[in-house]
């Protein structure tokens, strides 16, 4: 797999997670254990991507960051290849997490979405899966981790905007093992460690009116009405946009 992607006039280098780094939430403990080359690719993370100068500097001025991810198509054992998966922390000097919002930009993605209470990440309070095909949009509100999944036989390659201010937190589902539930050939299947588990929700993409795309429209082209993006950096100030999404 390339670990350079070209975008625009600029070539970025990908962070590139490795098997290694899955071992925390690996559904299939026997095949990851019985696993020889724990250092080979599992999926590259193509950060804070711009078309040219200009566009970077207004990227970073409005504090915000387009990332690309590629997953190829893969078994991790019985469970399908996915991201680690993560929560984001509260803006400071509010009870407001940060979101983020995704487009697929090549294959089909699983994405499932978790809330869980606060100060008891084992108690959850709610799960969302999205599937996603080419073109669509996810966005992920706040308070809620996040895991995507390919379960197709294709790479999946997508693309994010969110808050450059922040890092991503990633222990609470480290420490639980992975996310409250594991996609399997079969199915999903409820991870034990977590309690009160709700049944998934199901539900669809989000539309694009209230973002200004077009249907289809690649979101990076939201760099040129970029104050469409506030959303991600002061979600304190759409609040009834942010909770309408789910």
């Amino acid at each position: 797999m390339e670990v350079t992607m070209k975008f625009g006039d600029k070539v970025t280098m990908a962070d590139i997670r490795k098997l290694h780094d899955m071992e925390d939430v690996v559904f299939d403990r026997e095949w990851f254990e019985e696993t020889e080359i724990r250092n080979r690719d599992v999926y590259y993370m193509f950060r804070d991507l711009a078309k040219n100068d200009s566009e970077l500097e207004a990227i970073k001025a409005h504090h915000l960051r387009y990332d690309i991810t590629v997953i190829p198509p893969a078994m991790l054992g019985s469970e399908y290849i996915k991201t680690v998966g993560h929560y984001h922390p509260r803006v400071p000097g509010t009870n407001i997490y940060y979101p983020e919002i995704y487009q697929v930009l090549e294959g089909s993605a699983t994405y499932l979405l978790q809330k869980v209470k606060s100060g008891e990440e084992d108690l959850v309070l709610d799960v969302v899966v999205i599937t996603a095909e080419k073109g669509d949009l996810v966005l992920v509100p706040p308070g809620y981790g996040h895991v995507t999944i390919n379960a197709s036989d294709k790479t999946l390659k997508m693309a994010n905007w969110v808050c450059r201010d922040f890092s991503s937190v990633y222990e609470p589902i480290k420490r639980l093992s992975g996310a409250s539930y594991f996609l399997l050939k079969d199915g999903f299947v409820k991870n034990p460690l977590y309690r009160n588990i709700p049944p998934i929700r199901h539900l669809k993409p989000i539309a694009y009116d209230d973002l200004g795309l077009g249907s289809g429209e690649s979101m990076y082209e939201l760099v040129h009405i970029i104050e469409k993006l506030r959303f991600l950096t002061a979600p304190q100030d759409f609040t009834g946009f942010l909770t309408g999404v789910l």
